[in-house]
């Protein structure tokens, strides 16, 4: 069912599938809109059980994803009634470039019937400001304008890759009034392109370079993710534009032995492993 349902007269479970930073983020030219490319990771997992209840009461791990003032404004947008019980379970915390914020509303909305990818979007719109593709069927096809919640480009494919990586100091808010990205524009056709011969390297020479130029604009200076991915014979790294989580990338089953312990030697905390298009 699309659309606001009359109401919740049994609980709805909802779940949805993080990410893990951008392959690329940044202007596209310098008054350009910010427009972003997501990095699908479907080993981060965020669970909402939606239950009828005359008030709105939310159960979720600390520290929290979702307030109620921000959950009766989605809510309100969607036309649907601000009460119920809300449990969150999450395999992944806020704050850390991976889209706790959106998946939490998404999840949400889905569990209150509603499945338009636009309608929840634009929700998602009013509430954060600024929000990741999670609500659209192939988020990692998209050429995503987060502050506009809306997809510029839909690309042939998306990257079948393998990414080990971690989290690399403090959790970062995103602020949609921030505006300091470096322009991609020239990197889009090049990754447009890859995709659509299935070269790994480039891909992942799209992703370094979007990630260099962030880290040379916001920082910060002694990020080690570059030296790492050398190291440890990557095809390149990627991170979280605004955000903590930081990658390498390798094409599916070449990763070394020892890029975990690496990772967390080298202070990334949290390290994990998935390819980013689920096999089955």
């Amino acid at each position: 069912m699309s659309g606001a349902s009359a109401g919740l007269s049994r609980a709805q479970t909802a779940q949805v599938a993080g990410h893990f930073g951008e392959w690329m983020q940044g202007r596209l030219g310098p008054e350009g809109p910010i427009a972003l490319v997501t990095v699908p990771c479907p080993s981060l997992s965020l669970k909402l059980t939606l239950t009828p209840n005359d008030a709105l009461q939310i159960v979720q791990p600390d520290p929290p994803v979702l307030g109620s003032g921000r959950a009766s404004a989605f809510l309100h947008k969607l036309g649907q009634p601000t009460m119920g019980r809300i449990h969150v379970i999450q395999s992944f915390a806020p704050r850390r470039g991976t889209g706790a914020s959106t998946a939490v509303l998404v999840a949400l909305a889905r569990a209150c019937g509603v499945t338009d990818a636009e309608q929840i979007a634009a929700a998602c719109r009013t509430v954060e400001g600024a929000s990741d593709p999670l609500m659209i069927d192939t988020p990692g096809r998209a050429l995503w304008a987060p502050r506009e919640g809306r997809t510029l480009r839909t690309f042939s494919a998306e990257p079948d890759l393998e990414i080990v990586g971690g989290v690399l100091g403090e959790g970062e808010t995103t602020d949609p009034a921030d505006t300091l990205f470096p322009d991609i524009s020239d990197l889009v056709p090049v990754w447009a392109e890859a995709l659509a011969n299935g070269d790994h390297r480039r891909l992942a020479a799209c992703a370094s370079a979007s990630a260099q130029r962030t880290t040379a604009l916001r920082g910060p200076a002694d990020d080690p993710i570059a030296d790492l991915a050398q190291d440890l014979g990557a095809l390149g790294y990627l991170r979280a534009h605004t955000g903590p989580a930081r990658g390498l990338i390798y094409a599916p089953g070449s990763v070394p032995a020892d890029a975990v312990p690496r990772l967390t030697a080298a202070g990334l905390a949290e390290v994990m492993r998935f390819r980013t298009i689920q096999i089955t």
